[in-house]
Parts: structure tokens; sequence; C-alpha cells
């Protein structure tokens, strides 16, 4: 899927604030975000609800450059935060970030799992896939932004884990937390919850009995 399929018309907001923000919501169906980054000053900007909620159902938006269509011109960004209501299906605010072509950025990016249940541990162990990450943040040029990560699981038998180091990333594409040195877990296959719990319960091996040899000799000798 390429970044074209992802536009959005947006208007530039001039009325600011909390309340202004709960009218747009409430009698425009609308909801406030806001454009930044880029080198230029954040602009704010009003969405359709139903424009953006409908492009939030494709899990490629959050990883994909989106085009904003404020009025005549067309800006390149990306989703960097957006806040939904607790209780209620219901989005309130979003915020996007500038991209440029020639500039890196850093995105979170899905894990997509390949041959879950193909995996040895699972098809021949009886064990089940335990995933600790669902998304990765990278590095990259626009250009380079893949839709998703994929993590093969399946040679993986009882007790191994996949980790960040092994999952081959896109050419131009780094990951954030192995360049820090910090190489997760990403994925475990656990063994079926009988054999834990067997193991668990397990009696504890008996203590090898205290050896009380020289103690009659030293006593001896005292004497």
């Amino acid at each position: 899927m390429s970044a074209e399929e992802f536009e959005l018309n947006c208007t530039v907001r001039t009325d600011l604030g909390k309340g202004a923000s709960r009218r747009l919501r409430r009698l425009n169906n609308d909801i406030p975000a806001v454009l930044y980054g880029g080198g230029e000053d954040p602009v704010s900007l009003t969405i359709a609800h139903k424009d953006l909620a409908k492009s939030i159902e494709n899990e490629a938006f959050f990883s994909h450059i989106i085009t904003l269509n404020v009025g005549k011109k067309k800006q390149k960004a990306v989703i960097k935060a957006l806040q939904r209501h607790p209780a209620k299906d219901i989005l309130l605010h979003a915020d996007f970030q500038r991209v440029s072509d020639k500039v890196e950025i850093t995105v979170n990016v899905p894990l997509h799992f390949l041959n879950e249940d193909k995996c040895v541990g699972v098809k021949t162990g009886g064990g089940s896939i335990i995933k600790t990450l669902n998304e990765i943040e990278i590095h990259c040029l626009p250009k380079n932004l893949p839709e998703y990560i994929e993590v093969d699981m399946l040679l993986l038998d009882i007790g191994e884990a996949v980790h960040l180091a092994d999952i081959t990333l896109p050419t131009g594409v780094a990951s954030i937390a192995l360049a820090a040195s910090n190489n997760l877990s990403v994925a475990t296959v656990q063994a079926p919850r009988a054999d834990v719990e067997e193991a668990e319960n397990a009696p504890d091996a008996p203590a090898a009995p205290e050896s009380d040899s020289g103690s009659d000799d030293s006593e001896e000798k005292e004497d």
C-alpha cells in the first residue's frame, strides 16, 4: 500500500482553547488536530471525525506517510499521537508531524508474526507463543518506511525466544532499541501449562546429609 492512499482533508482552525475544541466535537462532529515539525510553526487543524475514524481502521495508517490537504496545500506527515475518549468510541485529538523526503523520521511500526501455527514448539511441542512486543520504534527516511516488520516463528522450539537482533530489518531501517544496545525479547515459545505446573510442583531434591567425619577424631586428639 502506498502512502498516497492515505489522505485527509483539513481546515485551519483559528478558534482555539478547550471550550472551542469541545464545541467543535459536539456541534460539527469534527476533531481538533495539530501539525508541527519540519522547521515550521505548528498549525491548528480541524478534521472530520468520520474521515479519521475510517482511516485508523487500517493498521497501516499508523506507519505510513499521510497527505494532509490543508486548503490548496498538501502536507506530508505521520501521525504521532491520537487521543481517544476513555469510555466512548470517540476520537478527541490528533497530532501530526511534518516529514521531509531528506530527513529521517522515528515511527512505531507493527510486528507481523509469521508461521505461528507451524512453529516447531507449538506444532510438535504443544507450546504457546507469548508476545512481549507488538510494535517496534524505527528510524528511517520516509521513502524507506515499512508498513510492518515480519517476525518468523517457524523454527522456534519450546523455551526459545526471538530477539530484536534476530529480526531482519528492511534496507535503510534501524531499530531504536538495538541502537541503544537493548536486545529485547520479542516473543517466546512457552511450554504447555501442564508441563509448567509439573515442574513447579516437583518435590525438591533431598538435601545431602551433613558429614560429621573428623569430629570424633578431633575429640579423641583433645583427650
